[in-house]
């Protein structure tokens, strides 16, 4: 299994960066979960066909997640005509809110006949779906209250990755995340507390209870990208592409992420055992 970032930015475009959409790629089929507005850009800027896409997987309905729908269905009808089906999977409303989009953007066009089968699929939290190789398990995280917003968390071919979409900080993601290859987890800021979000001291916290493989930072805002340097953790970039290790044994234990900065580090003087001396 495959992931590549093509946007990780929030909904004010942060030092440039795109806005939410990650390709997921397993060995059938190619997921786009998430589709800000700048999804053609981010495709198109890493030559990526937008036709190899399968499905879209939506977290919530606010327009850095999925205000490129319409866009994507513009790419299809007339850039690079498409013919086989596409299926949105999403939270309650995401067909009649993504219609709405549509019309307000390409009134003519949306009002016509679409040249390929579209279909929406509206998850609720606990719902499962399967498409393709990949088993879609929703779960509920607590972003704003007017939305149905989720996260997910998605089984393919022995793998799994966890997507915080939008979220303030919930204890559901040690659950979720519990044996995860990879957890794509949203920092929008650094020290700031904003109760529809995370901040990187949150994560930091709870860091040795995410029992999982990869925790890599997402949904990146302004406080954090100037803070950098402060970060212990791994931090996504548009076009980072991340490989999936081979699928785990039953027997093997998944390694919980640690930040840097509470790695205990050996007293001077002390045997250095496994550890090397830094030159």
């Amino acid at each position: 299994m495959k992931v590549t970032i093509l946007g990780c930015g929030d909904a004010f475009g942060a030092a440039g960066r795109m806005h939410s959409s990650y390709l997921v790629e397993t060995p059938r089929c190619t997921v786009l979960v998430d589709c800000g507005p700048t999804i053609l850009q981010a495709l198109k800027r890493l030559r990526l066909d937008p036709g190899r896409i399968d499905f879209v997987v939506l977290s919530h309905l606010h327009g850095d997640h999925f205000g490129g729908l319409p866009f994507l269905y513009m790419e299809y009808r007339y850039e690079a005509p498409r013919s086989r089906p596409l299926t949105v999977y999403g939270p309650r409303g995401t067909a009649v809110t993504t219609q709405r989009l549509f019309e307000v953007l390409y009134e003519k066009t949306a009002h016509e006949p679409m040249n390929f089968p579209l279909d929406y699929v509206e998850l609720e939290a606990g719902m499962e779906k399967t498409a393709g190789d990949v088993r879609i398990r929703p779960f509920a995280v607590p972003h704003v209250s007017e939305l149905h917003c989720l996260g997910y968390r998605l089984e393919a071919d022995g793998r799994v990755i966890v997507y915080s979409g939008d979220s303030a900080w919930s204890d559901e993601f040690i659950k979720q995340v519990r044996g995860a290859d990879l957890f794509l987890c949203e920092c929008s800021t650094f020290e700031a507390q904003v109760p529809i979000h995370i901040s990187y001291r949150e994560i930091a916290a709870h860091a040795e209870q995410l029992d999982c493989k990869r925790l890599v930072l997402t949904h990146l805002g302004a406080e954090p990208l100037r803070r950098q340097r402060e970060i212990s953790l791994e931090v996504g970039r548009d076009g980072m592409t991340l490989e999936l290790a081979e699928p785990r044994r039953a027997s093997r234990r998944v390694r919980s992420v640690v930040p840097r900065s509470a790695v205990r580090r050996r007293p001077k003087g002390a045997s250095p055992g496994r550890a090397r001396r830094r030159r």
